[in-house]
């Protein structure tokens, strides 16, 4: 028996010893970047101005897992409004520092402070007149020294149990990247319709650049009535049009009511027999309504936010264009 139970003792000790292991590496972080907080002030400022006055575009440099944090840096703020690409260190001295104008500014990353490749570059870049932003982990080291604008990204202690892999410190870097790129966004009064611009392409596109009118059936396809008719015409024109649902419009063409399934139900409850019942008494007045000029997203929140699966639209004057359901928005991939 005591055999057949240590396997499973044994691995639970380590479950758990795994457990603490990442509770504190999370524990690291969250206090690493915690910390950053406190250290926003003048610089931090001043290297939102610079970036906002460039004339050309800002290069992100970095090397090994700094490297890895300056392309996501470089991506998101390329994506938030600010032109931005990343050049890797190592072959910044083998040739690609033509890339890199006057006109630039720099954002260097290194936790040290001290990398080869980095400290190569700098004289060349502030000789052409380039600007130098650095992101390091030691106030007192040569890029430190070198840079027009210093952002203190150290930690205590890194993530790692032996105090080495960069962990805390990458996490720190990119932190202080991303709160820089969303400070220049709000800056630049960057909004929704600039984002969609920068991702036009997968979910995120469709849901910033479709609106309505892409996705609404034209009144052609929409089951229309008067109040007057009655509810045999009624169903039969809503099962012609598949929308569990027929729309009630006026003389002049303005949305009058809707009649649901759900509106059945309720006057098959109350009334009982419908055969000699005008649409008019039983119909939903006044129902929501979106116009095609809204993004289909807000349809979707608008159906969510009230719990109904179908919407007309209608022009500024209320007169018809058409109707959607959620399954026309679930066919467009908006949700």
């Amino acid at each position: 028996m005591g055999q057949t139970g240590a396997p499973e003792a044994n691995f639970t000790a380590s479950a758990s010893r795994s457990i603490a292991m990442a509770q504190r590496v999370l524990q690291i972080e969250a206090e690493a970047v915690a910390a950053l907080q406190q250290r926003l002030g003048a610089d931090f400022l001043r290297a939102i101005d610079l970036i906002l006055a460039c004339r050309g575009r800002v290069i992100v440099c970095g090397l090994g897992k700094s490297g890895h944090v300056g392309r996501k840096i470089a991506a998101t703020l390329a994506s938030t409004g600010t032109p931005a690409y990343f050049v890797h260190a190592a072959e910044a001295v083998h040739g690609d520092l033509g890339m890199i104008t006057s006109n630039d500014i720099l954002i260097a990353i290194s936790n040290s402070g001290e990398s080869d490749e980095l400290l190569t570059i700098v004289p060349l870049i502030k000789r052409e007149g380039g600007l130098l932003i650095v992101i390091c982990g030691n106030a007192a080291s040569s890029l430190a020294r070198e840079a027009d604008v210093y952002l203190d990204a150290g930690v205590k202690e890194e993530a790692c149990s032996l105090n080495l892999a960069p962990t805390a410190s990458t996490t720190a870097a990119l932190a202080l990247g991303d709160a820089l790129a969303v400070a220049l966004l709000d800056a630049r009064g960057f909004g929704a319709a600039d984002f969609a611009r920068s991702h036009p392409g997968g979910s995120l596109g469709r849901r910033l650049l479709t609106h309505v009118r892409d996705v609404m059936r034209p009144l052609a396809q929409v089951p229309l009535v008067t109040e007057a008719a009655g509810i045999v015409d009624v169903l039969a024109a809503s099962s012609r049009g598949g929308m569990g649902m027929v729309l009630v419009q006026d003389a002049a063409g303005r949305l009058s009511g809707i009649f649901t399934d759900g509106d059945l139900r309720r006057a098959l409850q109350t009334l009982g027999d419908l055969r000699d019942t005008a649409v008019g008494t039983v119909m939903t007045r006044a129902p929501r309504s979106i116009v095609p000029e809204k993004l289909a997203v807000e349809a979707v929140q608008l159906m969510e936010e009230h719990k109904i699966s179908q919407l007309p639209v209608v022009d500024a004057a209320g007169t018809l264009c058409g109707a959607l359901t959620m399954h026309d928005l679930f066919r467009a991939k908006v949700v």
